[in-house]
């Protein structure tokens, strides 16, 4: 197989998401509520958690990188973007640009949200809108939140992280959210663009802890055969403290 027909990506990158592309890549419309409250898990630099906020609804983001101010994720931002460019300007044929229109549009909305991002941590980073947390492990109550969200992390990076590690961060991120509310995970593919291999072991898995896992259809085409997402939600009796005790003894 030849590398270069696929996104080629050393480590983890910075993601620079707007709220929109969260909207549709989880197929998800964002209530506002009391009852509504969103953890975004390695948001990076998206600008999610701003477009929530200016809708009027409870975010939180997690990720590693918010221990950094914002000049420096500013700076990181906007590397890992040209960068990013220039991978994409070889790849164009592979990809789907019906919702972004171009590649020109595609970096433009990239950079707004960056933007959108940085604005909006210089504002609440350093409170509990921003915690500096990861995978597999997040510093939050069982039962905080209705919905967990975690895009372009977990799957996509399968040659870093075990099959442990993505069992013991589905569970974490189960633990978090409330009985009633959902996980929701995208896209389901490697970087090289094939279905996680150990999906189909991990949902058995996810079933026997007392979860219902199941593939929806997502509402963002742009990387190849990223059709699907996946849905998390409590059954029965399970709660944030038994998904715990399970991932403590893994």
């Amino acid at each position: 197989m030849n590398a270069k027909e696929h996104y080629e990506q050393a480590g983890v990158a910075m993601t620079c998401r707007s709220y929109e592309e969260y909207v549709r890549m989880f197929a998800c419309d964002f209530a506002v509520g009391e009852h509504v409250s969103v953890l975004d898990v390695a948001g990076g630099a998206s600008s999610f958690p701003a477009g929530a906020r200016e809708r009027g609804i409870r975010v939180t983001s997690a990720d590693p990188l918010y221990r950094l101010p914002p000049e420096e994720l500013h700076a990181n931002g906007l590397r890992e973007l040209e960068e990013a460019g220039i991978k994409l300007a070889g790849l164009k044929h592979k990809f789907d640009w019906s919702y972004y229109g171009s590649a020109c549009e595609h970096e433009r909305s990239r950079r707004e949200s960056l933007e959108l991002f940085v604005q909006d941590y210089r504002q609440f980073g350093g409170s509990e809108a921003y915690v500096s947390a990861s995978l597999p492990e997040l510093p939050f109550a069982s039962g905080s939140f209705s919905h967990v969200l975690c895009s372009h992390f977990l799957f996509l990076y399968a040659e870093q992280f075990t099959c442990e590690f993505h069992l013991r961060a589905l569970l974490e991120l189960a633990r978090v959210c409330k009985p009633e509310g959902e996980v929701r995970i995208y896209p389901l593919l490697d970087l090289k663009w094939r279905l996680y291999p150990q999906l189909e072991q991990l949902l058995a898995e996810l079933g026997e802890h007392g979860l219902t896992a199941e593939l929806l259809p997502s509402r963002l085409p742009f990387i190849p055969g990223s059709g699907q997402l996946l849905r998390i939600t409590k059954v029965g009796k399970q709660d944030g403290r038994q998904a715990q005790d399970t991932a403590n003894r893994l």
